[in-house]
């Protein structure tokens, strides 16, 4: 490739655990998130891996030393496009919207095409978003509607640093393509900058079992099939030594103990069958008792031994290990870098040179 010489820059996102343990053992609380205790020693000894996620910091920082590419870890999505904008000088509440506007490129359009590009513009304090896809627009609806992706509150973007407030926002349609945007407002954290922690601590691996129930009178019985299957498996095997689910698709395998519609009779179901424990043989023999039994279920009036369920396979399917969500926490930092080096070099015809930490 003739690809002239370029500056790339990059950082990481992971956390070792021992840094994490030493802050706590010095008295740093990692503040829980969504109704979590702090995080405790022993939650985090269950923990398989921790990221932190970045705010703008990283990449202003690579900004800052000329990078042409940078390549991130673990971030806040809207961090990628504000960062560029406070690099150019933009205030903060607009830098900061017109990120959360373009995390997501033409999700924020209609009608919906999610890989097409958006164009992001701030001028006259206030942003524009404009689409960029002939059949597609950006409107007062699409964009607002924007605001509720992945939350549960749309008025509020928690960052490293501080939270846009979207509350008092104004939305206009100035052409038919774009969108403008007002009056967003970004608040520092009170508390200095805190930066959120995920992490999860491996479970074991996991099998599935898939079963199909047409007879009705199984199904009305569908749960005493589920407890004799898994007594079945409580008796071969140790319990602690073991998770077990079913899911009963055609009932109430979506919302569980929340569905309202179970007066409703389905005519056939599907039993999703999840075994879980530390080694992959473990994992495989709980999901195959677990789906089997369901086939020779003792049930009252059914005179037969067996034969009221069929199976998609006849074994069961590997499936991807299971992971327990162990960190939705904040911690705080003196500097907003701490937990995010950031490198840089200069390429030249594929070669990296003149590798340094930043």
């Amino acid at each position: 490739h003739d690809v002239p010489p370029f500056r790339i820059a990059w950082f990481y996102s992971d956390v070792e655990k021992e840094l994490l343990r030493t802050m706590m053992e010095r008295g740093v609380v990692v503040e829980g998130l969504d109704g979590r205790p702090p995080l405790s020693l022993e939650e985090l000894e269950r923990t398989t891996r921790v990221v932190a996620v970045a705010g703008v910091h990283p990449f202003r920082k690579a900004l800052e030393a000329g990078a042409d590419v940078i390549i991130g870890g673990r971030s806040s999505d809207c961090a990628i496009f504000a960062a560029a904008a406070l690099h150019e000088g933009c205030s903060p509440d607009l830098a900061y919207y017109l990120g959360k506007v373009l995390e997501c490129a033409s999700i924020c359009a209609e009608p919906y095409a999610g890989k097409e590009s958006v164009l992001g513009t701030i001028m006259d304090d206030a942003v524009y978003v404009t689409a960029m896809h002939p059949q597609q627009r950006c409107t007062v609806a699409s964009v607002a509607g924007h605001a509720m992706y992945e939350r549960a509150n749309p008025f509020f973007e928690h960052v490293a640093g501080g939270v846009l407030d979207m509350r008092t926002c104004r939305y206009e349609q100035v052409e038919e393509k774009t969108c403008k945007i007002t009056g967003s407002i970004f608040r520092p954290d009170e508390k200095g900058v805190r930066v959120k922690l995920e992490g999860a601590g491996k479970v074991g691996e996991r099998f599935i079992g898939i079963a199909g129930i047409r007879d009705p009178y199984s199904i009305a019985h569908v749960d005493d099939m589920i407890a004799w299957a898994r007594q079945q498996v409580r008796e071969r095997l140790p319990e602690e030594a073991y998770h077990l689910e079913y899911h009963v698709y055609g009932r109430d395998a979506i919302l569980k103990d929340l569905e309202s519609c179970l007066d409703a009779v389905p005519h056939e179901v599907g039993v999703g069958v999840e075994g879980v424990a530390c080694g992959a043989s473990g994992g495989e023999e709980v999901a195959l008792i677990g789906t089997r039994q369901l086939f020779y279920a003792r049930l009252p009036e059914v005179k037969g031994t067996a034969g009221s369920v069929a199976f998609l396979f006849d074994e069961v399917l590997p499936a991807p290990p299971v992971y327990s969500w162990t960190l939705n926490h904040v911690v705080p930092v003196e500097d907003p870098l701490e937990l995010f080096p950031v490198f840089s070099a200069q390429v030249r015809k594929g070669v990296l040179e003149g590798e340094k930490r930043l």
